[in-house]
């Protein structure tokens, strides 16, 4: 009969991607003895402070939290050894420094949403469909002296479908990833984990972290790539371009849910046609028609609400 360890768990995670994990830990009535996630930040008009979602999800089933703001300070260090966890579980956190990582007895391991060595970094989601993967899937892994580079424990693959947005695949991936993350700490109880070394590759596409300027949709490129990239950003933290519509100022608008029409077009890129019902962009190889978008300072609304109230000029562009 194989010997089962005696599980004492840290969790580290802030988003509710993290809260499917740690809630799969609660209902596996693992023992988690300590619960670590960011600092409550200002939210909102009001720029109230907020909890992140593993905190309120922690209060509600009355868990041990602490929210450093620096993972070196001696009173945190000292507090997280007072736990005397051998085990600590990391889902979309931050790079822990080594004392940190290296303290448990049975390691420290992380979830990633890639099937790594592909998408290391920030943003793995939203890449895998801004360049069109047909699949992608989850990974956990003993973390190390880098970022994504530990030995892999456990993957799991799942399909993108053509049309998947990044909201979607993010709910796919936390469900998976739940799993993955119980099936992982139900080995390393049995002691019975097998790692793999990432392989070593030359072609490895990388997860940036997303910014304004690389979440701006240029419409001189292909309707496929700009059509990957509003999806893979929708709906957060979404695609935008400017709106030049014969004002003064190019609007900054948001674009939620398109589909692409394909067709052959002399028109200019980024011509906009506005009709009682439609709104269509021309880029290369056809048209993004637009089906939500959000201007400065108003909601997310369908394009047939806009069209009700605002009119585009005959020459008005999408830059």
């Amino acid at each position: 009969m194989t010997t089962q360890r005696d599980l004492r768990i840290v969790f580290m995670g802030t988003p509710d991607f993290a809260v499917a994990s740690l809630k799969a830990l609660i209902d596996h009535n693992y023992k988690v003895v300590g619960v670590i996630t960011a600092p409550d930040r200002p939210a909102g008009r009001g720029q109230k402070l907020r909890a992140s979602a593993v905190k309120e999800f922690a209060l509600a089933h009355d868990l041990n939290i602490l929210q450093p703001t620096n993972l070196k300070a001696t009173s945190f260090i000292e507090t997280l050894k007072a736990l005397d966890a051998n085990l600590q579980i990391i889902v979309a956190f931050r790079m822990l420094p080594k004392v940190v990582w290296q303290m448990p007895e049975y390691g420290t391991f992380n979830l990633h949403a890639s099937l790594l060595p592909q998408y290391r970094g920030a943003a793995p989601i939203h890449w895998a469909i801004i360049n069109g993967e047909t699949k992608t899937g989850v990974t956990t892994f003993f973390i190390d002296e880098k970022i994504d580079t530990g030995a892999i424990i456990k993957s799991e693959e799942t399909s993108i479908g053509k049309t998947t947005t990044v909201g979607e695949l993010h709910d796919d991936l936390m469900r998976i990833g739940s799993a993955l993350v119980i099936e992982t700490v139900a080995q390393i109880k049995a002691d019975a984990v097998t790692t793999t070394i990432q392989p070593q590759s030359k072609d490895l596409k990388t997860a940036y972290k997303l910014n304004r300027d690389n979440c701006k949709i240029d419409w001189s490129q292909t309707l496929d790539t700009i059509y990957n990239k509003i999806r893979g950003l929708n709906p957060f933290p979404t695609a935008w371009c400017y709106l030049d519509n014969d004002e003064d100022q190019p609007l900054s608008v948001k674009i939620y849910a398109v589909e692409k029409i394909e067709a052959t077009h002399q028109l200019e890129l980024g011509t906009v046609i506005a009709s009682k019902d439609a709104l269509k962009v021309s880029c290369q190889g056809g048209y993004i028609n637009i089906l939500e978008i959000q201007l400065p300072g108003k909601r997310k609304m369908p394009v047939k609400s806009l069209l009700n109230g605002f009119r585009f000029s005959s020459s008005a562009k999408m830059l």
